[in-house]
């Protein structure tokens, strides 16, 4: 019997997760107070964003552009988080080694949503029928 594919299965939503969960915590327990419930909730918001936006495209995956669509959002919730990284580092809520780690990070999962979505766009089924 075929094992049932996740999105949990996929790079893009671990690392988007793993990441959600890390802005969050920072937020919660670095940020300055003011910034907590500011940038702090923006932030966080985008971050989980990127996460919510994988799940529910894979969820429609077999809608090629519906899941298109949903990956689109999941770069751009990406692409507003390093600008929440950009605003926060600039007004000196976080260090300049949390930024530079965070906004790699988000470099590269950008990179991996983008490449991602253009493996869909290209090869619609790319997952076995289930």
């Amino acid at each position: 019997m075929k094992e049932k594919l996740s999105y949990k299965d996929l790079e893009i939503y671990q690392l988007g997760k793993e990441l959600a969960v890390k802005i969050h915590k920072i937020t919660l327990d670095e940020l300055p107070r003011f910034e907590m419930y500011e940038e702090g909730s923006q932030i966080r918001r985008s971050s989980k964003s990127i996460v919510i936006n994988i799940i529910e495209g894979f969820g429609r995956r077999r809608y090629k552009n519906e899941f298109i669509q949903f990956l689109t959002y999941a770069i751009a919730s990406c692409d507003e988080t390093k600008g929440h990284l950009e605003m926060l580092y600039e007004t000196k809520s976080i260090s300049k080694v949390l930024f530079d780690d965070l906004y790699a990070s988000y470099e590269k999962l950008g990179s991996k949503l983008y490449n991602f979505r253009e493996s869909v766009i290209k090869k619609h089924n790319i997952f076995p029928e289930e």
